[in-house]
């Protein structure tokens, strides 16, 4: 069978199933799992579909809206927030922007942490309650209802105001050559603030934003101090991050 040909068949078990795993095409095509594992990294970078783990899932499937991607990919941002909590310290000053992945974060700190978040995710009220000694600075801004999010010119004047001692990003895309882009002007913008004024970067994606890039820049790779994702820090996948000379977690 060409590869064209196995192609066609992948996209068209992902266009009816929605996720496919390595094992079921290597038996479907009667190929090695290795040849399934090439396919759909080549499809990949060619922006049809998104890796995961095992397998591949459809691009369009990671959804636009906030409250949609709350139940999308669970476990890998539970891995993601348990990572990042060696760099939340006792003390610092801690600025988050928007997603559900800042939130997992948030949810995973230990609740007698004594930190200032500094923040225009304004999902982050309902659950900060029981961290009785964390200080919450809320940003103002033009709110953003698919976003849950603050954004503008009056968001990154107040983002100027602080020096954080670390920037805990979500990120939309991240990529090895292009670094860190955003699906909105608005919310690259925000992050580029807090970039500049932060002592420390860290991003935060989940495989199926790797090797992806949106429309907006936000920051090279040189710009960011560490990268968490939900692959171990070894994976094969994150072996051209490795280039950027960067923390991978």
């Amino acid at each position: 069978m060409l590869k064209e040909e196995r192609f066609e068949i992948i996209l068209n078990e992902l266009k009816n199933r929605k996720k496919v795993k390595f094992e079921d095409l290597a038996m479907q095509l009667n190929v090695s799992e290795d040849t399934v594992r090439r396919d759909i990294d080549a499809l990949h970078r060619n922006g049809l579909l998104s890796k995961a783990r095992g397998g591949a899932i459809l691009r369009e499937k990671d959804p636009l809206t906030f409250q949609d991607r709350q139940s999308f990919l669970t476990k890998e941002k539970d891995i993601i927030a348990l990572k990042t909590q060696r760099f939340l310290k006792n003390g610092s000053t801690v600025f988050m922007d928007g997603g559900t992945t800042v939130l997992a974060v948030i949810n995973a700190m230990p609740l007698d942490i004594t930190i200032r978040i500094v923040t225009n995710n304004y999902s982050v009220v309902p659950i900060i309650e029981k961290f009785k000694n964390v200080e919450l600075i809320l940003l103002g801004g033009n709110y953003e209802r698919d976003l849950a999010v603050t954004s503008g010119l009056t968001t990154c004047y107040e983002v100027s105001k602080y020096i954080a001692d670390v920037f805990i990003m979500g990120t939309c895309a991240v990529d090895p050559v292009y670094g860190v882009s955003a699906t909105s002007v608005n919310d690259g913008e925000t992050k580029k603030m807090m970039v500049q004024s932060s002592k420390q970067t860290i991003a935060l994606a989940s495989q199926n934003k790797l090797s992806q890039t949106e429309s907006f820049k936000v920051c090279d790779m040189s710009q960011v101090d560490a990268l968490i994702t939900d692959l171990d820090s070894n994976d094969a996948d994150l072996d051209d991050f490795r280039k950027s000379n960067i923390q991978i977690v």
